[in-house]
């Protein structure tokens, strides 16, 4: 995979790359408008056209195709929930008991709890306990990192007031962790969020972003007006695949997956691109 000298984000540029940017890490660029698929669901042989995949951290391993680029999702600002047959350092009972908000699940992910980041303190031991993820990425071979859940203050929007934290607290958070992933060579993808402006994203230093539905709420536009190609777009409809194409037709990487991103063979197996 082609790697730029410099990340567009951590030169201070949200879109365009510029060259000059002194000491910033070298990051895999994201190649443009290829076919990607979303693999949450356990890893398998995608089509032979697909060149981009998105495959956990715990129990993926990298695309091993010619040029293929390869995403490591991390769900970095919510615990995972407690599975009885694994020990992954992600689960809700493997985080530091002071960092989980154990009255605060996500409502649409049982088990799933916020991540405190109120303050400094609480935000540097989240990104200490989240860097064995992002090592584990980076020796697997992955080329970038999905902080997934970026937005996970507006979980409660009726009742605002028992979240102890904000939009700043998850965005400083975030830098921390494109920090670390900086540091060891993978680029940094921002997750959902719409509303972010360019020199948001800049700050924190995202390279690129992997959004959900943006076709079905309308919101392809506003990513790209930030992020240029650099998108990857899963759509959970048909409605919402058609929208995704017709907004970004043939630039970003748009792929259709059945909710539960299941594997082929399962029921309700579903994978289409533009």
């Amino acid at each position: 995979m082609k790697a730029l000298p410099w990340s567009a984000a951590a030169c201070g540029a949200a879109v365009v790359l510029l060259a000059g940017c002194a000491g910033a890490p070298a990051v895999p660029d994201l190649p443009a408008g290829v076919a990607v698929d979303y693999q949450l669901g356990g890893d398998y042989e995608p089509a032979d056209d697909v060149r981009v995949v998105v495959r956990d951290w715990y129990a993926g391993v990298p695309l091993e195709r010619d040029d293929a680029y390869s995403l490591c999702y991390v769900n970095a600002f919510q615990t995972q929930a407690d599975d009885p047959g694994a020990d992954r350092p992600d689960e809700d009972r493997a985080w530091p008991a002071g960092l989980v908000l154990a009255g605060l699940e996500d409502p649409g992910w049982p088990g799933e709890h916020l991540i405190d980041l109120g303050t400094e303190d609480s935000r540097e031991a989240a990104a200490e306990h989240l860097a064995q993820m992002v090592d584990t990425c980076a020796d697997k071979g992955f080329d970038a990192v999905e902080l997934d859940n970026l937005d996970s203050w507006t979980r409660f929007d009726d009742r605002p007031e028992v979240v102890p934290f904000g939009e700043q607290d998850a965005l400083a958070y975030a830098g921390l962790l494109a920090d670390l992933a900086h540091d060891r060579g993978l680029a940094v993808a921002q997750k959902n969020t719409p509303g972010l402006s360019a020199q948001q994203v800049a700050d924190v230093g995202f390279d690129l972003a992997v959004v959900e539905e943006c076709g079905r709420y309308d919101e392809c536009d506003a990513y790209a007006a930030v992020h240029g190609d650099r998108l990857l777009v899963v759509e959970y409809t048909d409605e919402g695949l058609a929208r995704a194409c017709e907004a970004l037709g043939d630039r970003v990487a748009v792929v259709l997956r059945d909710a539960g991103l299941s594997v082929p063979g399962s029921p309700g197996y579903r994978a289409e691109r533009c």
